[in-house]
């Protein structure tokens, strides 16, 4: 699955996995306090509020305490400059990165990318962070929920993988890509480009993007761990989308998904289909539509983006219902988490117990075709990895509850008024066709 010029070796004993979002504020700020030459933080956002603010504190604390350390943080572009859904006069997070930059004496760069026009076309959806020869790799963004600041959580995975190389190639891919071309602003700065020159960076940037990949030069030993870092843009020459695409065309035994929103492209479900018809057992682990991050629980304050995990579980209802045969013949387990009004972002593939895919992409056509994504590739040929994955499946699975006929599902008779009724209406017009591309 992975090829032998392009990958990385480490031993077991450079992962290390962390199983809750407590855990992984923790270690957060233990490896921001702990870094003595460079910190490189990919995020989609960065968000003004307390668990926010604490991190960017943390980081200009090390930046005073040790001035020679590099900071770079990147986030989405769009992203950064809007409040959140619903308050239109805002901000965004721009507005914290420049007061921050005021307050501190110490500069650390916090630059926008914008991977498309618009964020509905697009987002920078990389994930990954470097602290000094260590890649802390896991798809949660930075705010209070990821976090859990508070009681309320959003389950993802975190990963650390101790790698010199692979740390080198993430700061590499983000200088190279981002900082040395010049085309992505620095959003703690006062004056940004205006829209014909962002225009223009946005044209250049594209086009880089198309051609980029991470550098790895070593020869594996695949009697090791290997991995593999893989981009991801564009609907065509997709290096991240084919990898997911060959591992689960290769399968053999059986294939676990984790994927937060049920939409999987035509392509890779064709693919699925096929591994089960050959004997493969599929297992999904998806988050129920009341674990969405839009999901409005009040019928009374439901507005249209509280459709999105209605229209995931339709899909999700279609599938079950055109499959029930794998269900019945025990070659497809479907899974449905949920913890009280917590939230699901899980990602990730593991095949026949040695391929394990880390990414932050959500396997949808969103994921496939339009946002910027990347992914880790590992081959552990000794299963040195399973024991780690078995705890994170446990903490996983006691939270989930399994669908065995497609009648477990709710219809859309039983959903509440408004969602059912704006339901009728997108199916009447087929603009859940359209929708389905974006979500």
């Amino acid at each position: 699955m992975i090829t032998k010029l392009s990958a990385i070796t480490v031993s077991k004993n450079d992962i290390a996995v962390f199983l809750s979002p407590q855990l992984y504020r923790q270690q957060l700020l233990k490896l921001i306090a702990a870094a003595k030459s460079r910190i490189f933080i990919t995020a989609l956002y960065l968000q003004d509020d307390e668990a926010g603010r604490e991190i960017l504190h943390a980081l200009y604390q090390a930046k005073k305490e040790k001035p020679q350390l590099d900071i770079k943080i990147f986030v989405d572009y769009h992203r950064a400059q809007r409040g959140l859904i619903g308050e239109k006069d805002n901000l965004g997070n721009r507005s914290l990165y420049l007061s921050l930059a005021e307050q501190y004496q110490q500069h650390i760069e916090i630059y926008g990318v914008a991977v498309k026009g618009k964020e509905f076309l697009g987002v920078l959806h990389l994930k990954g962070m470097i602290f000094d020869d260590i890649l802390f790799y896991t798809g949660a963004s930075i705010n209070d929920v990821y976090l859990q600041k508070e009681t309320r959580y959003r389950l993802d995975r975190y990963y650390q993988i101790s790698s010199v190389k692979l740390a080198d190639s993430f700061c590499d891919y983000l200088q190279r890509v981002f900082v040395d071309s010049a085309l992505c602003p620095r959003l703690n700065l006062a004056v940004l480009p205006d829209k014909q020159q962002q225009k223009r960076n946005l044209i250049r940037l594209k086009s880089l993007l198309k051609k980029s990949s991470y550098r790895v030069n070593e020869i594996s030993d695949l009697s090791d761990i290997s991995i593999q870092p893989l981009i991801g843009y564009g609907a065509r020459r997709n290096m991240l989308n084919n990898a997911i695409r060959k591992l689960v065309q290769k399968s053999q035994q059986d294939i676990l998904i984790f994927t937060p929103y049920f939409n999987i492209p035509k392509a890779l479900t064709r693919d699925i289909v096929k591994a089960m018809k050959r004997g493969v057992k599929i297992t999904l682990v998806i988050g129920d539509k009341a674990a969405n991050d839009f999901y409005i629980a009040d019928n009374a304050d439901f507005s249209t983006i509280g459709i999105v995990p209605y229209l995931y579980e339709m899909l999700l209802t279609r599938f079950v219902k055109r499959w029930q045969k794998f269900i019945d013949h025990g070659l497809l387990d479907i899974r449905l988490w949920q913890d009280q009004n917590n939230s699901f972002h899980l990602k990730g593939v593991v095949v026949d117990e040695r391929y394990h895919l880390l990414t932050g992409s959500n396997l949808n056509p969103r994921a496939w075709s339009l946002d910027l994504e990347n992914g880790l590739m590992v081959d552990d040929p000794q299963g040195f990895m399973m024991t780690a994955l078995t705890q994170e499946k446990e903490i996983i699975f006691k939270n989930t509850k399994q669908v065995n006929h497609f009648t477990q599902l709710p219809s859309l008779k039983s959903y509440p008024e408004k969602p059912r009724k704006l339901l009728k209406k997108i199916q009447i017009t087929q603009i859940d066709k359209v929708l389905k591309r974006f979500l």
